[in-house]
């Protein structure tokens, strides 16, 4: 582009004088004469108007400013602004996040590359000031009338629009810098021209900002590295040389703004104390953002942290609909600045709330707010970048406030408006929260949200009562498998509930109750039944044996008694509850059925499977016409039936009873639905049972596809699914394969579920068999013998689980040649099974049988003249005739002893 000539175009030339009459009480006394000077000349190019803010200290050179220098050149125009024509740039952003420097280091390139001809830098936070500007550009560049800057701006811009000229066109540059209110420059745009460019900084996003070609480019916050490079260049100009660990630990907590850097900087500078120790003032909840800013802002800056956004909310509240703004974002201060759910910002409890902050400040009886005002409030807040839409990665609309904005707002409430806005966020969480979880990223979201509003008002969240969102974000928790962390959480809420209301508040107890269910899910079943027996103490003494949640903890507390190797126990103890129910609740209330299904359980579960099938046959001939076929607890009782019939010895019958469940369950609950997919996954178990073993895969397979898309790949029963899948697999045939697929699902489980987990313990149970099964009998008998270890710490040397992984250690030992450990392995948990499961148990006498092979193979490779007869002999004297006896009435047995004696 060539340039101008040294001389732009004149004004209007010539002197002049005006003669008035000087009028004194009506009487003419004389003539007053006013001169008029000629006009400015106009100036020389290159010429400023107005003054460039100067460069900040340590002044990062950002993607975003080397973009906005790339447009100097018509070549790089399109990269920034998607087309040459486009003329206009407008850099919005939150305040602080460094638009006027931006700008300023354009302007400043575009200068010095003599670019530029004429320069006009504006701050146009007001309509009158962009006049006054223009009006002062044309005096300069145009010799235009000082005395009317309304004509002198129209005059301007005039000279800006595109016209044929004889001489060389003026290369400008107007940058229009913190605009307010797009209305302040209607009127007032530059013209679109091929010869100039407007650039504009502001807060706001409204579509008008956009018209005629010009860019919307949003600005925002420093990266990582721009941040921790910030902060050592400004701190080692004080001879400071912080860890670069604290520092970005710091960058983080600030949010990367840069206004919030530079002044953290500064009072670093004159403070001389150290990061952690700034970043503890930061995170004090009595202190606000005015306490860490320094006494003298640094760069010129004109406001604090504390006072960067108030004219914002100003602005905001004043948009449509009219007082909702400011309020709305009252309460989304207490919430994840990263995002929070707008179905939460309009949530039933948010509209109530926004309905009494418009009454109180209107003193008016106004109509009750609707979602689509709440979401005109929230649309107001990003116009003003104080909040913004996004939902990338979530699947669902999130606002996303910047932490420091959030900070600086919730400084300005009382203690009663904390408190009061703290449990309404709280309230507004709990209604959005489904009961059941389909979609792992918003139970992640609205966990996310709890962890926000407790840390920044944990205490309002426990007066008067322990709030229901903290119990439902840790059950969340657990539900999502991160059981360990739910073991933590509740641990922490139990403890500081009891510091709030007392060891006896009812929320307190809840909390109790939570942390012993979820120790049993993390793997201490000993010491779930452990806690739930002191927490029973404490529900009977506060609100009486009767009482429906007293009932509910007796009936958690046996569930885990089982757990933890007391099948008897349990079974006994859900006995005595069923008749307490029975009498408080009655025989139709769903908690009596589920006293009488956990019966049923247990009673199976202590080896009487048989018993467990007919005593679950007879309550559904009860409950069946009483509450009809699709009823969820008839489902429920037809699938505990199937499986202990199966578990009974009738795979095939089960196998053949899961196809008609399943559709039923499909049908009344939905083919995602949680059950629908458990009771899938219970078909194929049972498939595989009853001989079809690669038909179960390819179900377990499918299965899974549908278990990672309705729960994710981390949910425990997607982990559990690929465990089945990966067995089935190796019965199937396929062991090394089998084998080969545990170590990435064991990271996985380790990572999610930690290695005590009981799922986790199953599969590193499977993983040791398949290794046995593909070959490697010594790798198996290693690994059995580091999950025992772990088994034995967690559950207990005579849990029924660990009494199985003791039974397989001793038979691959036998198959790695150890014929002697596993003879004296299979001794001592025989003894075991027979104190702890029984003679007549199928455990027990497969054990005995594997007891009595060994012993055979041990004689016949030692050369004793050992038969089957002598060794019974020994086991009489061993275990004594009556428990021989019971042992030899099994099938199993039976079986052994008739293939010993040659069929007879």
């Amino acid at each position: 582009m060539s340039g101008p000539s040294s001389q732009p175009p004149t004004g209007v030339h010539g002197d002049h004088v005006e003669i008035h009459d000087n009028v004194i009480a009506g009487d003419v006394v004389g003539k007053q004469v006013i001169h008029q000077h000629p006009p400015r000349p106009p100036a020389s190019w290159p010429h400023q108007v107005g003054v460039i803010p100067p460069k900040a200290g340590f002044f990062q050179d950002r993607a975003e400013a080397a973009r906005l220098r790339e447009v100097l050149s018509g070549s790089a125009a399109a990269v920034l602004v998607g087309q040459d024509s486009v003329r206009g740039q407008v850099l919005t952003g939150m305040g602080g996040v460094g638009k006027t420097q931006l700008a300023a280091d354009y302007a400043r390139a575009a200068r010095q590359a003599g670019e530029v001809d004429l320069l006009i830098w504006i701050t146009a936070n007001t309509s009158s000031a962009v006049v006054s500007g223009y009006a002062q550009a044309a005096v300069e560049a145009l010799g235009a009338d000082p005395t009317d800057p309304q004509a002198a701006a129209r005059a301007l811009l005039a000279w800006l629009e595109p016209a044929p000229r004889t001489e060389p066109p003026c290369r400008w540059l107007i940058v229009l810098d913190d605009v307010s209110d797009p209305a302040d420059l209607h009127g007032l745009w530059p013209p679109s021209s091929p010869h100039g460019r407007t650039l504009v900084t502001t807060r706001r996003q409204d579509a008008a900002l956009t018209r005629q070609g010009r860019q919307l480019v949003t600005i925002g916050l420093f990266t990582e590295a721009e941040s921790l490079d910030y902060l050592r260049e400004a701190l080692a100009a004080h001879d400071r040389h912080d860890p670069a660990e604290q520092l970005a630990a710091l960058a983080g907590q600030l949010g990367h703004l840069p206004l919030a850097l530079s002044q953290a900087a500064a009072y670093l500078a004159d403070t001389g104390i150290s990061v952690s120790a700034y970043r503890s003032l930061l995170a004090d909840r009595g202190l606000t953002l005015a306490d860490a800013s320094p006494d003298a802002l640094p760069d010129d800056q004109p406001h604090t942290m504390a006072a960067a956004w108030a004219l914002s909310i100003d602005r905001a509240d004043t948009l449509r609909p009219h007082g909702l703004a400011r309020p709305l974002l009252r309460l989304a201060a207490f919430l994840d600045p990263n995002g929070i759910p707008e179905d939460v910002l309009t949530s039933g409890p948010v509209l109530t709330y926004l309905t009494d902050s418009l009454r109180a400040d209107t003193a008016q009886a106004a109509p009750p707010v609707t979602a689509e005002q709440a979401k005109l409030a929230l649309s107001a807040l990003r116009r003003l970048s104080l909040a913004h839409r996004t939902s990338a990665g979530t699947g669902f609309p999130t606002a996303r406030i910047h932490q420091l904005i959030q900070h600086s707002v919730r400084d300005a409430l009382t203690p009663d408006e904390h408190c009061a806005l703290a449990r309404t966020a709280a309230d507004a969480l709990c209604a959005v929260w489904p009961d059941l979880e389909r979609d792992p990223t918003l139970a992640q979201s609205l966990r996310s949200n709890t962890t926000a509003l407790t840390t920044c008002a944990e205490s309002a969240l426990y007066l008067p009562d322990v709030h229901t969102v903290l119990l439902r974000a840790g059950r969340s928790l657990g539900e999502s498998g991160q059981v360990n962390a739910a073991v933590e959480y509740f641990r922490h809420l139990a403890d500081t509930a009891h510091g709030h209301v007392g060891r006896d508040g009812p929320k307190t107890l809840n909390a109790r109750h939570n942390l012993a269910h979820w120790l049993g899910e993390a793997g201490d079943a000993a010491g779930a039944a452990h806690a739930f027996a002191a927490l029973l103490q404490d529900m009977v003494r506060v609100l009486g044996p009767d009482h429906v949640e007293t009932l509910i903890a007796r009936n958690n507390g046996a569930y885990w008694q089982g757990q933890a190797g007391d099948a008897a126990g349990a079974a006994n103890a859900f006995a005595a509850l069923l008749r307490d129910r029975l009498r408080v609740l009655g025989v139709t209330h769903p908690h009596t059925m589920e006293t009488c299904i956990n019966l049923a359980h247990w009673l199976g579960e202590a080896g009487d499977a048989a018993g467990a099938a007919e005593a679950l046959a007879e309550l559904l001939q009860v409950m069946s016409p009483a509450l009809g076929q699709d009823d969820t607890r008839v489902l429920a009782m037809c699938r505990l039936l199937a499986h202990w019939r199966g578990t009974a010895g009738d795979a095939a019958g089960a196998a053949a009873a899961y196809p008609e469940l399943v559709e039923r369950l499909a049908r009344v609950l939905g083919p995602d639905h949680p059950d629908t997919l458990t009771v899938r996954s219970q078909r194929a178990y049972w498939r595989e049972k009853a001989g079809d073993a690669a038909g179960a895969a390819a179900e377990f397979a499918e299965l899974l596809d549908d278990m990672v898309r309705v729960l994710g790949p981390d949910h425990p029963n997607s982990l559990e699914t690929r465990n089945l899948l990966a067995h089935v697999r190796g019965q199937a045939g396929n062991a090394a394969e089998a084998a080969a697929a545990y170590p990435e699902l064991l990271d996985d489980m380790y990572r999610v579920l930690g290695r005590d987990a009981p799922s986790t313990l199953a599969a590193r149970s499977n993983f040791a068999d398949w290794t046995g099964q593909s070959g490697d009998a010594r790798g198996a008998a290693d690994a059995f013998a580091e999950l025992l270890r772990d088994m034995t710490r967690v559950m207990g040397a005579h849990h029924p689980s660990t009494l199985v992984a003791r039974g397989n250690l001793a038979y691959y030992r036998r198959q790695a040649g150890d014929v002697d450990e596993a003879v004296t392995e299979y001794g001592a948990l025989l003894k075991d099974m027979l104190h702890v499961l029984g003679a007549a148990h199928p455990h027990t006498v497969s054990t005995l049988v594997s007891l009595l092979d060994c012993r055979l193979e041990k004689a016949a490779t030692s050369g004793e003249a050992a038969t089957p007869s002598d060794l019974l002999q020994e086991m009489t004297q061993l275990l004594g005739p009556e428990q021989l006896r019971a042992m030899a009435t099994s099938r199993y047995f039976r079986d052994w002893a008739r293939d010993m004696s040659g069929g007879t």
